[in-house]
């Protein structure tokens, strides 16, 4: 198997979360060779005119956890050793969606640059040393992932945007993914006081990686802003209003989406719906 995108649908379609993970490291482990890879796979691409958006989309995962309505998930106290193993486990189920998105922005969109695909598989495999990291403190809590209920609401928007990268780029990592830095914050203080240094410990990790993770997702989205001549920050309120607006929840880490990517106008936005 030496195209790029096989290895990557590979990953992406696999359903047990240890053997995605597993293939994620594999492929990371060619991490020297990558770049060819890419490259080899790119220029068979180049003439193939038609995006991937017909292929499933239905990313591998596995029978549990059972999925939901969000408003149907159960909401556990955090003083409580079940509630804070829950919240782990709801962390856990948003990095395994995440790795899945990070492997699918590589695996659809087969016309971008080279450093495209190099930046989200990097993001793949960050995503899943944070599921790793989740899922042996559920164990280590006596559970596993899937002993919880959980719901789709990550991979729902990859079926809205999966036409087109610009508005993947505008509204995953822009809405979903940067609403981890506005929340996880507060999660990490209320484990500190609770004495759960472990949990602190892995929450960190993610906080630090999530800020880079966002800011690839800024990034790409501008160079496809300024590739099609459209203006980022109106285009943003534009995708935003129609497919999006009402997963907007406040309060906002500001500061630190700024440094991230976003700008004042963008902010000013959000702020305001």
């Amino acid at each position: 198997m030496n195209n790029f995108f096989n290895h990557i649908s590979q990953a992406l379609f696999e359903p047990n979360p240890t053997t995605k993970v597993e293939l994620v490291n594999a492929l990371w482990a060619k991490q020297a060779d990558l770049p060819q890879l890419i490259l080899a796979a790119l220029e068979v691409e180049k003439n193939n005119l038609t995006l991937p958006a017909e292929y499933s989309i239905a990313a591998g995962r596995p029978d549990k956890p059972e999925l939901i309505s969000p408003r149907l998930v159960p909401q556990r106290k955090l003083g409580t050793p079940l509630g804070i193993t829950a919240m782990v486990h709801a962390l856990a189920h948003i990095e395994f969606n995440a790795i899945n998105l990070a492997l699918d922005a590589c695996y659809r969109f087969r016309h971008m640059p080279l450093e495209y695909y190099l930046d989200w598989f990097k993001v793949a495999k960050e995503e899943a040393y944070h599921f790793s990291l989740l899922a042996g403190m559920l164990i280590q809590r006596g559970h596993q992932y899937g002993d919880f209920l959980a719901h789709n609401s990550l991979w729902e928007l990859a079926e809205k945007t999966k036409h087109d990268v610009l508005y993947r780029m505008a509204l995953v990592p822009r809405i979903m993914e940067a609403r981890g830095l506005d929340v996880a914050p507060a999660i990490r203080d209320k484990m500190i006081i609770l004495k759960e240094q472990a949990i602190v410990d892995i929450l960190n990790i993610i906080l630090h990686d999530e800020e880079g993770h966002v800011e690839i997702g800024n990034r790409w989205f501008n160079y496809i802003c300024y590739d099609r001549k459209c203006n980022p920050e109106n285009t943003f309120q534009e995708l935003v209003l129609q497919f999006a607006v009402k997963m907007i929840k406040k309060p906002f880490a500001t500061q630190t989406r700024l440094k991230v990517g976003f700008t004042e106008k963008d902010m000013a936005f959000l702020e305001s719906l």
